[in-house]
């Protein structure tokens, strides 16, 4: 309970929150320095912050020698095994747990949980017949399920990049990899699908890269 509260104290800061943000779009560790230009700000300001959140237990730092003179770099990630928030009810994640070991225990396979996902995902839409576009229905609908979704830009303009702060199923990830992200990728796929104006030309799971992330392709 007492780290909990540290990590929440810690986000219910603006400025620590735009940081934390933005390591969650980065596919790779950044520097303090490169964070500091994404926010306009400086690197003495952007330093103390990314040392609390490193306190708390948010990031994971990298250090790299420069093989010479002057200070190592430091480049920061999210941490793999971060806090809960703690917003999610008390039973689910022991019911999640459950319930994948059970598809497990029968046979079932990341193929058989993409397209349960799919089927979700589809139906899904149906909250967001108003939304003005496929990537604005789809941060909403992450924001509802829990993943605190971040939009960036890349260089085409074409293409919206997702990255998700926080994974409601993260604690499952270690151990059912293929179950729980083949789930996840389904429900967003056969949402874009069911939108019909964008296509997922990219998804990166916890699996493999520091944060899950989805980039949308405008048609």
């Amino acid at each position: 309970m007492e780290q909990r509260l540290d990590v929440l104290k810690t986000l219910g800061d603006n400025t620590r929150y735009a940081i934390y943000l933005e390591l969650a779009r980065s596919p790779r560790p950044v520097s303090t320095a490169e964070v500091a230009e994404s926010l306009s700000l400086h690197p003495n300001t952007v330093r103390p912050h990314l040392d609390r959140m490193r306190d708390v237990g948010l990031l994971s730092v990298d250090i790299e020698s420069r093989g010479g003179v002057g200070r190592p770099q430091h480049r920061y990630s999210l941490a793999p095994d971060a806090p809960s928030l703690g917003f999610e009810p008390p039973m689910m994640p022991a019911l999640a747990s459950m319930l994948v070991r059970l598809v497990e225990q029968v046979g079932g396979t990341g193929a058989d949980a993409y397209e349960i996902g799919r089927d979700q995902g589809r139906a899904d839409v149906a909250r967001h017949a108003d939304a003005p576009s496929c990537v604005e229905a789809l941060v909403a609908e992450l924001d509802r399920t829990g993943f605190d979704p971040a939009v960036g830009a890349t260089e085409d303009g074409d293409t919206a990049l997702i990255a998700f702060a926080h994974c409601p199923f993260r604690s499952l990830v270690d151990d059912h990899a293929d179950v729980v992200c083949s789930l996840h990728r389904g429900m967003v796929e056969g949402f874009v699908d069911a939108m019909g104006d964008a296509e997922v030309t990219d998804f990166r799971t916890l699996a493999h890269h520091p944060s899950c992330q989805v980039a949308l392709t405008t048609r």
